[in-house]
């Protein structure tokens, strides 16, 4: 393997001034946490400024392929480059350059680049030269017209093209060393995950939620999923479909995503007998936030979220979102309020849960909708029925039972 470290690039957490080394910090151990998943033995994952630097010493050639994927589901990573790596103190500093960046072309050339060039041969190159190190004694501009004159010597056989080049032979000095690449992957961005706090997400068995999560994580929110089964009226699949999504998520997590399973078949009857239909769906949404805030409570979580969008279904009208969320001193985050339907399933195809999503299986929400649901109920007309209600049940012990029966399940990853 041509490469000895991978060059790691980050954006929004240089901004986050005397918080910086936390962002940093956290960032470092989750790029550490997902190359011990991966099975990538580095040598060591070291902070540099405004990079994260990981060095691969021996590790195996087919470790590079593994390592890419990981870190390419790393929140926080804004992209990243196999490189190899110099000393900076190189007595001739441009011939040991030369003679990496050769070694890469090389490589380009013959075999095409299955990231940065879709396994094309290229037909154009540049240098793009950073020097951040200001004592190196070249500047960027002598480093990009020196090497690539040395690159047209050695018989690169490609022309300069400065602007749109298929290959882009990168040289980034530091003080640390000097970092030669020709390849480039994205990472999701955002920040690193868990470093803003916690959040208990309500996660369905639809397209929404589990989206609204990936979207909460990616802003370095720890997520506890949080699933609301009505046994027999549905079914074990769809638990399944549940634990599936958290198995996606927890891809992104760090290798484990929590579950909690509320057993929430007696809440839901008593709403079918004892309340009106058209108010069925507020209810129960008004019910299902007085449970999370409880398991919130538990997991010492700041906030709720959920996959509601403006005006998608009935439940989700402004009067309906107000109603609803008026039992909760919780924020409650929607991340996907203002997205419509499109783009919600183009996130779920990205982050690899659409195709579970739509798996046959209703969840509680689906079986128990009512034919004309009130699409503007107000407050009064919602405690007026919850009134009515506990005059036939004790809503207090249909809740702290459902809490009660909670279960907890730490997920792994579902196989690729």
């Amino acid at each position: 393997m041509l490469f000895n470290s991978i060059l790691v690039r980050y954006g929004e957490i240089a901004l986050k001034g005397k918080n910086r080394p936390e962002f940093e910090g956290q960032l470092k151990r989750q790029v550490q946490q997902a190359l011990d998943m991966a099975n990538v033995p580095v040598d060591q994952v070291e902070r540099a400024y405004g990079r994260i630097v990981v060095d691969l010493g021996t590790a195996p050639p087919d470790a590079l392929a593994r390592a890419v994927q990981a870190m390419s589901r790393v929140f926080g990573i804004v992209s990243f480059s196999p490189a190899v790596r110099l000393p900076v103190e190189l007595e001739n500093p441009l011939e040991g350059v030369a003679e990496a960046a050769w070694a890469l072309v090389q490589e380009e050339i013959g075999m095409g680049s299955p990231g940065s060039l879709a396994g094309r041969r290229p037909r154009s190159f540049k240098v793009d030269a950073r020097r951040a190190y200001k004592r190196f004694p070249m500047s960027s501009l002598e480093i990009n017209r020196e090497l690539g004159a040395a690159l047209l010597r050695r018989g690169i056989g490609l022309p300069v093209e400065v602007h749109n080049p298929d290959l882009t032979v990168s040289v980034e000095v530091r003080q640390e060393g000097i970092y030669v690449s020709t390849r480039e992957y994205p990472g999701p961005g955002g920040l690193p995950y868990g470093v803003t706090g916690k959040a208990v997400l309500l996660l369905s068995g639809g397209i929404d939620s589990p989206v609204a999560g990936w979207m909460s994580m990616r802003r370095g929110i720890e997520v506890v999923g949080l699933h609301f089964h009505s046994y027999p009226f549905t079914s074990e699949e769809a638990l399944r479909k549940a634990e599936d999504l958290g198995r996606v998520l927890a891809r992104w997590a760090g290798g484990k995503f929590r579950l909690r399973v509320c057993h929430f078949t007696e809440v839901q009857k008593a709403i079918q007998r004892h309340v009106p239909e058209e108010l069925r769906i507020t209810i129960m949404r008004r019910m299902m936030f007085r449970i999370a805030e409880r398991i919130a409570a538990q997991e010492e979580a700041l906030a709720l979220i959920t996959g509601e969008n403006v005006a998608q279904v009935a439940s989700q009208t402004l009067e309906s979102l107000g109603v609803i969320e008026a039992v909760t001193q919780m924020p409650v985050l929607r991340p996907l309020a203002m997205f419509d339907k499109m783009e919600t399933i183009a996130k779920a195809k990205e982050i690899g849960t659409y195709e579970i999503s739509i798996r046959p299986y209703e969840d509680c929400c689906t079986i128990f909708t009512p034919v004309h649901p009130k699409t503007r109920p107000r407050l009064a007309e919602a405690e007026a029925a919850e009134e009515a209600l506990a005059a036939s049940v004790d809503i207090e012990q249909l809740l702290a039972a459902a809490v009660d029966s909670t279960a907890s399940t730490e997920l792994e990853p579902l196989p690729e």
